[in-house]
């Protein structure tokens, strides 16, 4: 059962809609219980890193979460800002994050010919194998970007994706089991299709 973690900030309605299309059913969820039976999880998010982290640490979910992805090594995927939750912490805030891939979440550097956020169509470039990017690697990959803070791995060994926009960014993580892209994939069209086909057939 994939589940959906529902922390009160994402756009999980079309993440799920994704998955329906690609024949794969999931469910939104709080619940610790269903979080449980998980047999892969999703960390979406919009909004700012430290509200997300204080809604996972109030609510209880962190303890399941870190349970199910450290003990019970379930696949994750990280979306937008749950990708940046995985990092040590973010330049946004204060808060530690989960702290699952060695990483730091920085602001995008503020030049006058660049709009921040970060938004729109970007072309990604792999930087080392994953299974999530299966079947793009030949391809010019594009996603679509919003946001205004990017992730920096601690070690290349870390970044499976980068793009650039003014600086050069980690636009996809992996660390084992455990994913994280800076893009949506739910409004991504193949190319997210594609990608997200990838994580559900782990």
């Amino acid at each position: 059962m994939i589940v959906i973690v529902d922390y009160g900030m994402g756009n999980l309605g079309s993440i799920c809609n994704m998955l329906k299309r690609i024949g794969t059913t999931s469910i939104v969820s709080n619940s610790i219980e269903e979080i449980q039976k998980a047999t892969k999880l999703i960390l979406p998010g919009v909004g700012a890193f430290d509200a997300a982290m204080t809604r996972i640490n109030e609510s209880g979910l962190r303890e399941v979460l870190n349970r199910k992805v450290l003990e019970d090594k379930v696949p994750v995927l990280g979306i937008c800002l749950g990708m940046q939750l995985l990092t040590y912490g973010s330049e946004e805030g204060k808060l530690p994050g989960l702290g699952w891939i060695p990483s730091q979440t920085k602001k995008i550097p503020a030049e006058e010919r660049l709009k921040i956020p970060h938004m729109g169509w970007n072309i990604t470039h792999r930087s080392s194998l994953s299974p999530i990017t299966k079947g793009l690697d030949q391809e010019e990959i594009r996603f679509y970007f919003v946001h205004s803070y990017a992730v920096s791995v601690d070690d290349p060994k870390y970044s499976i994706l980068q793009t650039h926009y003014g600086i050069n960014f980690d636009s996809g993580i992996q660390r084992d089991h455990i994913f994280g892209v800076q893009f949506h994939p739910e409004k991504s069209h193949r190319f997210g299709k594609k990608l997200l086909s990838n994580f559900v057939e782990l």
